[in-house]
């Protein structure tokens, strides 16, 4: 199984201010998540942050909140339980309109736009792996998202912490991926637009 853009959305939990200096190897995980952002506008896939008690722990980095179609502010540590899901939810379609002279109901066709369909496969990363992110995927999973991590643009202030996520959301379901594997599956082809660009990053 291959990840589809057109299917995708990109969540970016919690890489704030006051919480990546404690988090190890956040150089690194800083300059993945915003190739992560960087690639979600390239293939269109609708992007969204969150950012747990941004009071105390600041915001995420500019560069990507601006491309967000929204940054969710929470206290629980599941973004699945301050409103994400209504996020990542394509709203219902609505009901025609029409008069008398309308078809019968059996008869009309579903309204809903391609554009507007429900995109399943969440790619989510984000710090700290083994509470906000961890707990934000598994309840995904329960949702009956497809849940996609990227490990590579995770962190925890321990690795073990990390590393233990992983274990877990993996025996949840959920598919471990590196950004550069987002990033090639995204494209799909070296006659993608952004090919070359993506290339440029990534060497």
């Amino acid at each position: 199984m291959l990840l589809d853009a057109n299917e995708s959305q990109l969540v970016l939990v919690d890489y704030q201010a006051r919480l990546m200096p404690a988090v190890a190897g956040a150089e690194a995980i800083l300059k993945n998540a915003l190739l992560l952002a960087t690639l979600a506008q390239w293939v269109r896939a609708p992007l969204w942050g969150t950012e747990q008690n941004p009071a105390r722990l600041g915001q995420n980095p500019p560069e990507w909140r601006a491309l967000c179609q929204q940054t969710l502010s929470k206290m629980a540590f599941s973004a699945v339980r301050e409103g994400l899901v209504n996020c990542l939810r394509a709203p219902a379609p609505q009901a025609p309109q029409g008069n008398a002279r309308s078809l019968p109901r059996h008869l009309r066709k579903d309204p809903v736009r391609k554009d507007r369909q429900e995109r399943n496969s969440i790619v989510i990363a984000g710090c700290e792996a083994h509470v906000c992110l961890l707990q934000t995927a598994l309840d995904l999973l329960d949702e009956e998202f497809e849940v996609w991590i990227v490990t590579d643009a995770c962190g925890s202030r321990a690795e073990r912490n990390r590393d233990a996520a992983f274990d877990r959301l993996a025996a949840a379901g959920a598919e471990l991926v590196t950004t550069e594997m987002v990033g090639f599956e995204w494209l799909g082809s070296a006659e993608h637009p952004a090919f070359r660009d993506f290339q440029g990053l990534i060497r």
